[in-house]
């Protein structure tokens, strides 16, 4: 399981509280913290035309969207800085990257894995550009629609990339948990042969845990310090409490859920000291009176009891009638080299 914070425009334009974040996020037991490279010019103009007001019944609405990006985005060179930061502290840092200029300033900071959001899904330039980078990819479906991520997977393999996830994305912002939908995750994979996961919009725990009994490879959620700060994504974003809370529920789901192979093979269970716990207190074959040197194997003589240190029950109607080969004590587990 890749667990990745998304930071997101919860820096609130101060470098230290950036930093701050990627040391949070680091305690907290992510494997990443994910970045977004642009600028407001990246993705939309400065017209306060009324096609670029947010009305879509959203916690930003009534924004022009050029606005919105001038107040979420984080400074180009901050990337830079954060970038080494996370190398000092052995935290996996990557970027979603919104133009061509994005992806080249990530190249020179040699960013591992690249993020495509899903308003930048119908970008087929943008997208061939950054998939023959041949680093991995990740796609949010979110607003994809008909044949949108098709052709944006179809476009990345054409360029020899293969290393593909898709992430199940609701773009609401925060998103109600009953419009998720997480099964289709499983559908990804089906349909397009990739890796899936989910890019989590969502209130609590819930839909990580559900993504990850649904076998998903990653779970990426936003993160920020402390909500006291505020800013554009405080309301669907985790605080480093949550999300510490979150990391060990994944974990926690994960081991419960283990692995389709639980019967433990009977011939490996010393030499890998794995069998199931409390197997030592199944029934196993004991002698329940003493029996002398040549004396045949009864009923009377022999019982089926717990613990687990003599021969398997099951062997009991081909034991009985055997003659011992030394005395057996009362209370003592009775044992093949015993018989004849």
């Amino acid at each position: 399981m890749f667990i990745v914070a998304e930071l997101s425009a919860n820096h609130n334009k101060d470098l230290n509280l950036a930093k701050e974040s990627l040391h949070a996020i680091k305690e907290c037991g992510a494997d990443a913290v994910k970045l977004q490279t642009y600028t407001p010019d990246s993705l939309t103009l400065n017209c306060k035309s009324d096609i670029f007001k947010i009305k879509s019944n959203t916690i930003w609405d009534n924004k022009y969207l050029y606005d919105l990006y001038e107040e979420a985005y984080m400074p180009l060179e901050w990337n830079i800085e954060l970038f080494e930061l996370a190398k000092k502290i052995d935290l996996l840092c990557f970027s979603s990257a919104f133009d061509k200029e994005g992806v080249d300033l990530l190249e020179k900071l040699n960013n591992p894995i690249y993020k495509i959001a899903s308003f930048e899904i119908t970008d087929i330039p943008l997208i061939k550009y950054i998939a023959k980078k041949q680093k991995p990819i990740i796609l949010s479906s979110g607003i994809a629609i008909k044949d949108e991520m098709q052709d944006a997977i179809n476009a990345i393999r054409q360029e020899g990339n293969n290393d593909i996830t898709v992430l199940k994305c609701t773009s609401e912002y925060p998103a109600p948990i009953n419009v998720l939908n997480l099964s289709e995750m499983i559908t990804f994979e089906r349909k397009y042969g990739v890796k899936y996961g989910i890019s989590d919009h969502s209130i609590g725990v819930n839909a990580a845990i559900i993504s990850t009994t649904l076998k998903a490879s990653m779970i990426e959620k936003h993160f920020i310090l402390d909500k006291k700060y505020g800013g554009v994504d405080c309301k669907f974003s985790m605080d480093k409490v949550e999300f510490k809370q979150l990391v060990q529920a994944i974990k926690e789901t994960k081991d419960a859920i283990g692995n389709l192979e639980y019967y433990i093979d009977s011939s490996k269970i010393n030499e890998t000291n794995n069998s199931p716990k409390g197997r030592e207190f199944a029934r196993s074959l004991f002698v329940s009176k003493d029996i002398k040197k040549g004396e045949k194997l009864n009923m009377h003589n022999i019982k089926s009891i717990r613990p687990n240190n003599g021969l398997p029950p099951k062997y009991l109607n081909d034991i009985i009638g055997k003659v011992a080969t030394k005395n057996l004590k009362f209370g003592e587990p009775l044992r093949w080299d015993s018989l004849k």
